[in-house]
C-alpha cells in the first residue's frame, strides 16, 4: 500500500495548500477552483461543516472501484450544491492540498475506508477536525493519517515544525507505534518480525462493563482474568467476522499486496463472505453505468472465497441469504462473542449479548491474516431503560430520541453504548437490535444489550444446535460499580413519541443526518412519495410483524396503498420472508399494494428499488441514515416501520394508532 511513514518533525511543504471545509459551500469552491487560500486564523470552528459523512466523501458509485488511486479521483462527489457536484472529479488532487479541514464528527456514517481513501491518495497527508467518528478515525490511523485540532493548524500555518510525538501522544501505546510505522500493515510486520514488543498490560482488578468484559476474556498474551480500562491498547482474538462484495475486494487485494499472491488465512472458518449489498444496484439508473465495476467487485469476491475457504453466503440464481447482520444474528452470532466485519452497522449484533463493530478493509485484511485485532478499549455509556412503549411507538423511535438528544450532544461519541434495566425486558430481541444497529448512527463504537431469558430463547430457536447452558455461562453483564465515561442515563419509554430524522438543508450547511430528530406531531402535513421498509435496522421479522399490522387494518378499512405513493417491503433475510409467507403476510402485502422485495441492502444504499429519482420526491423509510443522496436525490425521513406503513396509506408522514383508518 506505499510507504507513508511520517517523519520526526511535521511542517506544511513549500507550494503545498490547505483546504478548508466551510458551511459556505461557495468558499470551497473558490478554493478548489479560483486559488483562493485561507487561513484557520481567519476563521472560527464555527464556520467548518460539521457531520461530513462517509456517504459524501465517497458515495456508493464511487466505491465500485477497489483501486484507491481510481477512488481518489472522486473525492467528496457526494456534497452536492444546488444540485451539482462541488468537488469536480481530481479536484481535490489538482488542488495540490495536503491539509483537510472540518469541523465536528468527521466521517460519520459507514465504515467504508474509501472515505479516508479518498484523501490519502488525493494527497492529503493531515487531517484536521474537532472530532473524529470513531471507525472513520480507526481508518486514518491504519493509513497512518495524521489527525490534529484547529490549534494544530494555526501553528503549521504560521511556519511551525512540530514533533510528530505532538501528533501521536493522544493516543495509547500501539495506536502511537500504528502512527510512527506508516499504518497497521507496517505496524503489524515489525510486531511480527520480532522487532516490535509490546508492554503488558497493568491494569488493576476492577468492576468492568460489558464491552471491558468481553475484552478482557479474548485477551492475547495476558494472564487469565487480567483486567482492561478504557485507553488500554490489547491484542485480542475474535471469534468471527465477515465481509460483502462492497469491500471483500479491497481486503483481497490488500492481502496479495502484502503477502503474496499465495497468502492463506489461519482460521478461514471463523469467517464469511456475503453478497447482499449490490444485488439490485441496476435498480438505480445512476449505478447503471457502473454495473460493469460491479461485476468485478463480484469477481474477486468469488476469487477470494475460493482462495481462502470462508464461509460463502453468495447469491443463488440472483437471490441472496440475506443481509449480513441479519442472517449473523441468526447464523453464527453466539451470546458473549467478539465479532468483527467490513461495515458499520455490524454492531447489530449487540442484542445478542455480543461485542461487534464495523472496521475498515485493511484492519480487517489484518485481522483475518493474522488471526488477532489491535484494540483500544472503549468508553461506555449505560441507558437504563425503564418504562414500556405506547402503542404506535417502537424502539426506532427510542434511538431517534437519543440520537437527537445524547448523540447530538456527543456523549456517545467513540463509546459503547450499553443498554439495561427492566424496560429492556420489555423490548423483543429484534426490537433491541435496533437499538444496537443504531449506535454508529450516534457515532457510538458500538451497541451491546444485557442477556436474559427471551435473547436466550431467541438464540436457541435461531440457532438449535448451540447449547443452552453453554450460552446461559457466556452472558455477560457489567459488574457493580463499572465506570462509565458518558454517564448512565434512565430513558422512560413510557416518554417517548412518534419521531423522525427530517433531511436538514445541506445547501444552506445542515447536513442530512439521522441527529435531526423532530416529533412527527410538530412536522405539520408531510406529503410523501416513497414508504420504504427494509434494510438490516427494519427488515427484521419483528419489522415485517408491524407492517403486517398496519395493513391488515387497512385491508380490513377497505383501503389499498395511496395512489401516487410507492410503498416498498424488502425482506431482511430468507428466513423472515419464510415467516412472512407462513403467516400470510406475503400475500397481504401484495394485497393492498405494497411492492415486495427479495432480501438485500437495496435503498438503503442507493442500490434497488426505493431509491427516489428526483430531488422533489419525498420519501419517509426506515431505514438508518437520512444522508443527501444516499437513497437518491430526494429528501429523506428517517421513521419507524409503524410511522411508514401508516404513511404509505394515509399519502402523508402519519403516526400509527389502531384507529387511524376508522
Amino acid at each position: 500500500m506505499g510507504d507513508n511513514k511520517p517523519a520526526d518533525s511535521i511542517a506544511l511543504s513549500p507550494g503545498k495548500r490547505v483546504l478548508f471545509l466551510t458551511k459556505d459551500l461557495d468558499l470551497i469552491k473558490r478554493q478548489l477552483y479560483d486559488g483562493l487560500d485561507l487561513r484557520m486564523e481567519d476563521l472560527s470552528v464555527e464556520d467548518l461543516l460539521d457531520d461530513i459523512n462517509t456517504d459524501v466523501m465517497t458515495p456508493a458509485w464511487v466505491c465500485f472501484d477497489h483501486d484507491p488511486a481510481e477512488i481518489a479521483k472522486n473525492a467528496y462527489a457526494g456534497l452536492m450544491h444546488n444540485g451539482l457536484r462541488v468537488f469536480r472529479e481530481n479536484a481535490l488532487k489538482n488542488g495540490n492540498f495536503e491539509v483537510i479541514v472540518s469541523g465536528q464528527r468527521k466521517g460519520t456514517g459507514s465504515s467504508r475506508e474509501t472515505a479516508a481513501q479518498c484523501e490519502r491518495w488525493a494527497g492529503i497527508n493531515i487531517v484536521i477536525a474537532a472530532s473524529f467518528a470513531p471507525i472513520h478515525e480507526r481508518n486514518n490511523i491504519n493509513l497512518g493519517q495524521l489527525m490534529a485540532d484547529h490549534d494544530v493548524l494555526e501553528r503549521l500555518q504560521n511556519g511551525e515544525s512540530i514533533s510528530l510525538s505532538e501528533f501521536t501522544n493522544q493516543y495509547d501505546p500501539v495506536t502511537q507505534l500504528i502512527v510512527e510505522h506508516g499504518g497497521l500493515f507496517p505496524f503489524a510486520k515489525a510486531l511480527k518480525s520480532g522487532e516490535l514488543n509490546l508492554a503488558p498490560l497493568d491494569t488493576p482488578q476492577r468492576p468492568m462493563t460489558m464491552a471491558e468484559r468481553i475484552i478482557s476474556r479474548n485477551l492475547v498474551g495476558q494472564p487469565d482474568g487480567q483486567c482492561v480500562k478504557p485507553g488500554d491498547p490489547v491484542i485480542a482474538e475474535v471469534q468471527g467476522g465477515y465481509s460483502h462484495e462492497f469491500t471483500t475486494a479491497q481486503v483481497h487485494t490488500f492481502l496479495q499486496e502484502e503477502y503474496g499472491e499465495g497468502y492463506q488465512l489461519p482460521n478461514p472458518g471463523k469467517f464469511a463472505v456475503f453478497e447482499d449489498h449490490l444485488l439490485y444496484a441496476q435498480h438505480n439508473p445512476k449505478f447503471v453505468p457502473f454495473m460493469h465495476k460491479v461485476q468485478t467487485l463480484r469477481d474477486l469476491q468469488v476469487a477470494f472465497q475460493e482462495h481462502t475457504g470462508v464461509r460463502d453466503y453468495s447469491a443463488v440464481d440472483g437471490v441472496s441469504p440475506g443481509i449480513c447482520h441479519q442472517v449473523a444474528r441468526e447464523e453464527f452470532i453466539e451470546v458473549g462473542d467478539f465479532i468483527q466485519a467490513t461495515d458499520s452497522h455490524t454492531c447489530m449484533g449487540g442484542a445478542s449479548n455480543a461485542l461487534t463493530w464495523g472496521v475498515g478493509a485493511t484492519e480487517y485484511a489484518n485481522l483475518v491474516s493474522a488471526g488477532f485485532t489491535f484494540v483500544k478499549v472503549p468508553e461506555s455509556i449505560r441507558f437504563e431503560l425503564v418504562g414500556e412503549l405506547h402503542q404506535g411507538c417502537t424502539a426506532k423511535d427510542v434511538i431517534l430520541a437519543i440520537l437527537a438528544d445524547h448523540a447530538r450532544k456527543e456523549l456517545t461519541l467513540n463509546r459503547s453504548m450499553e443498554f439495561g434495566g427492566p424496560g429492556l425486558t420489555s423490548l423483543s430481541v429484534d426490537e433491541r437490535a435496533t437499538l444496537c444497529n443504531m449506535a454508529t448512527e450516534c457515532s457510538g463504537r458500538t451497541g451491546i444489550c444485557e442477556a436474559d431469558e427471551a435473547l436466550l430463547t431467541w438464540m436457541l430457536h435461531a440457532q438449535p444446535h448451540l447449547s443452552e447452558s453453554e450460552q446461559r455461562a457466556r452472558m455477560v453483564a457489567p459488574d457493580q460499580g463499572a465506570h462509565y465515561g458518558g454517564g448512565g442515563h434512565t430513558i422512560d419509554l413510557s416518554s417517548i413519541v412518534p419521531m423522525v430524522a427530517h433531511p436538514g438543508d445541506p445547501d444552506q450547511g445542515i447536513p442530512s443526518d439521522p441527529t435531526n430528530g423532530a416529533n412527527i406531531s410538530d412536522i405539520g402535513q408531510v406529503l410523501v412519495d416513497i414508504a420504504y421498509g427494509g434494510s438490516c435496522t427494519a427488515g427484521k421479522e419483528d419489522d415485517i410483524a408491524y407492517y403486517a399490522e398496519v395493513c391488515q387494518a387497512a385491508k380490513d378499512a377497505g383501503l389499498t396503498v395511496k395512489e401516487g405513493v410507492d410503498f416498498y417491503i424488502q425482506y431482511g433475510s430468507g428466513q423472515v420472508k419464510a415467516l412472512a409467507e407462513r403467516n400470510g403476510w406475503h400475500d397481504l402485502f401484495i394485497e393492498v399494494g405494497v411492492k415486495l422485495i427479495d432480501p438485500g441492502c437495496g435503498a438503503c444504499i442507493g442500490a434497488g428499488p426505493g431509491v427516489s429519482l428526483t430531488p422533489e420526491q419525498v420519501t419517509v423509510s426506515a431505514i438508518n441514515r437520512n444522508f443527501q443522496g444516499r437513497s437518491g436525490p430526494g429528501k429523506l425521513y428517517l421513521a419507524s416501520p409503524l410511522t411508514v406503513a401508516a404513511s404509505a396509506f394515509t399519502g402523508h408522514i402519519s403516526v400509527w394508532k389502531p384507529d387511524l383508518f376508522a
